[in-house]
């Protein structure tokens, strides 16, 4: 799938921006409550997951009660 064919928001994610998206969708997570089974780092290292978009993530987590894994 190319950054431009991926949706502009997923699930109940944040707006994370298209290649982050790709990302995610490749791994198959397309929900906070899949966000939260991993770690920032094992997101970050996904090809088109930046600070920002781990940034938004975990704000987003918060608002929804959810932690990262091993926190």
């Amino acid at each position: 799938m190319s950054t431009r064919d991926a949706p502009a928001r997923i699930g109940d994610l944040p707006p994370i921006g298209r290649p982050a998206n790709s990302a995610l969708l490749a791994a198959g997570v397309t929900t906070l409550a899949q966000v939260a089974t991993h770690r920032p780092a094992e997101l970050l290292a996904m090809h088109g997951v930046g600070p920002k978009a781990i940034r938004l993530l975990s704000e987003a987590l918060a608002d929804h009660g959810l932690t990262w894994a091993g926190e």
